[in-house]
C-alpha cells in the first residue's frame, strides 16, 4: 500500500482522492454483491426475524445484513483507512467482537445482560485501550475538563448508550441505515474542513456511507425476495463507529498541544455532534421517559418510538424515514448556524427541538381523531 501511495504521489495523483474513490466503491461492491448470498443462505436455513410486538413488518425477512456490512467496512476501512487501527490498536478487535455478540443475537436472541457486558468490554477497550474519550464538557453545566476515572466512565456510558439508541431506531425500513449515512456524512465533511490530519476519519466516513447505501438497496426493496434488514449486528456496528466518530469529532478540539497537530476551537463542539446524534438520543430517552411514567420497565418492548408514530399517521415506511431524517437535518442546521452561541442555550434549543419532533406526530394524531370524532 506504502508503494501504491508513493508512486501516486510521483504521479501528482492525490493519495486523499483515491482512497476516498475507491474506499466509497469498494465498500458498496462487497456489501451490494455479498448480501443476495446472505439473504439466500437466510432463507435456505430460517435465519430470519421473526414478527413480534415492537416489529413494523408482518412477514419473517432475513435479519443479517450487518454482516454484509461488517465485512464491507473490515476489509475497505483496512486498506484505505488502515492509519486508523495503527493509531487506535483495539478498534478492529471490538468490532469484531460486535459482530460475534450482534450475529449471536440475531440467530438465537441473546439476554439483555449478556449482550450489557459485552458492550461493556468493547467499549473498555476502546475507550482505555485506544485513548477514544470525552475529555471535557467545554462547559456544559459549568462542566469543562474531566478528570481520567470519570471520563472514562462517561465515555464507555456514552459508548454503551450510542450504540444500543441506533439498535432502538432500525424499526423501520431504511430509517437507521439512512440516518447512519446522514451521521457519516456531516461527520465526514466536518472532518475534511478540518485538515488532513484527519483524512483517515473522513475516508472511513466514506466507507460507511458506501456499505450502507448498497445494504439500503435491499433493506428498501419492493421484492420481498431482495429484502434484508442490518439485525443488530448492523445497528451496533453503526451505533458504535458513530460514537466513536462523535468522540473523536469532540476530541479534536481539545487543546493537547501535540506537535504537528493543528488547534482549532469550537466551545459548542459537543453540542454539535449531540445534535448530528439528536434522533437515537432523543428516541431512547422519549421511550424511557413513556415507560418509566406507565410503571414500565424501561427495557420493555413498546411502539412508543417516533417511527412507530408516524407509523399510525398511516405514513409507509419510506415516507415516515423521510420526514424523520429531514426534520432532525434541520436540527442540525439550526445548531450549525448557532454555534457560537452560549453552549448551554444551545443545548437546550437542541434538545427542546428534538423533543418538539418526538412528540409532534402524537399531536397530529390526536388533532385528526378529534376532527373525525367532530365530524
Amino acid at each position: 500500500m506504502k508503494n501504491f501511495e508513493l508512486f501516486l504521489s510521483e504521479s501528482g495523483i492525490s493519495i486523499f482522492y483515491v482512497k476516498i474513490g475507491f474506499g466509497f466503491l469498494f465498500a458498496f461492491l462487497i456489501t451490494f454483491f455479498s448480501i443476495p448470498t446472505i439473504i439466500k443462505i437466510s432463507r435456505r436455513k430460517n435465519l430470519m426475524d421473526e414478527p413480534g410486538i415492537r416489529s413494523s413488518h408482518l412477514r419473517k425477512i432475513p435479519n443479517l445484513g450487518g454482516i454484509a456490512i461488517f465485512y464491507s467496512i473490515g476489509i475497505t476501512a483496512s486498506i484505505f483507512a488502515y492509519e486508523l487501527f495503527d493509531l487506535y490498536k483495539f478498534l478492529f478487535a471490538s468490532l469484531i467482537i460486535l459482530l460475534y455478540i450482534g450475529v449471536m443475537d440475531d440467530i438465537v436472541v441473546m439476554r439483555a445482560y449478556k449482550k450489557l457486558v459485552a458492550q461493556i468490554v468493547v467499549s473498555s477497550l476502546v475507550v482505555i485501550g485506544s485513548d477514544i474519550r470525552i475529555r471535557s464538557l467545554f462547559g456544559i453545566f459549568g462542566i469543562y475538563e474531566l478528570g481520567y476515572a470519570v471520563s472514562i466512565v462517561f465515555s464507555i456510558i456514552t459508548f454503551i448508550v450510542l450504540i444500543n439508541a441506533f439498535n432502538l431506531i432500525d424499526g423501520i425500513d431504511g430509517l437507521a441505515g439512512g440516518y447512519s449515512v446522514i451521521c457519516s456524512g456531516l461527520f465526514g465533511i466536518s472532518y475534511y474542513r478540518l485538515g488532513e490530519y484527519n483524512y483517515p476519519l473522513v475516508v472511513l466516513s466514506a466507507i460507511i456511507i458506501g456499505t450502507v447505501l448498497a445494504f439500503l438497496y435491499y433493506n428498501l426493496s419492493n421484492y420481498r425476495a431482495n429484502k434484508i434488514f442490518m439485525g443488530d449486528t448492523g445497528s451496533m456496528l453503526l451505533g458504535f463507529l458513530l460514537a466513536f466518530t462523535s468522540i473523536c469529532f469532540i476530541d479534536i478540539f481539545i487543546d493537547k498541544e501535540l506537535p504537528n497537530v493543528p488547534r482549532y476551537h469550537l466551545q459548542s463542539a459537543p453540542v454539535v455532534a449531540v445534535a448530528i446524534l439528536i434522533l437515537p438520543i432523543v428516541d431512547t430517552l422519549n421511550v424511557i421517559i413513556i415507560r418509566l411514567c406507565n410503571k414500565k420497565s424501561p427495557f420493555d418492548a413498546d411502539k412508543n418510538h417516533i417511527h412507530h408514530k408516524l407509523l399510525k399517521l398511516d405514513l409507509t415506511h419510506r415516507r415516515s424515514t423521510f420526514y424523520i431524517i429531514v426534520y432532525y437535518l434541520m436540527i442540525v442546521t439550526v445548531a450549525y448556524y448557532l454555534r457560537h452561541i452560549n453552549i448551554n442555550l444551545l443545548l437546550l434549543i437542541v434538545v427542546l427541538l428534538g423533543f418538539f419532533g418526538a412528540y409532534l406526530p402524537d399531536v397530529i394524531y390526536r388533532l385528526r381523531n378529534n376532527k373525525k370524532i367532530s365530524i
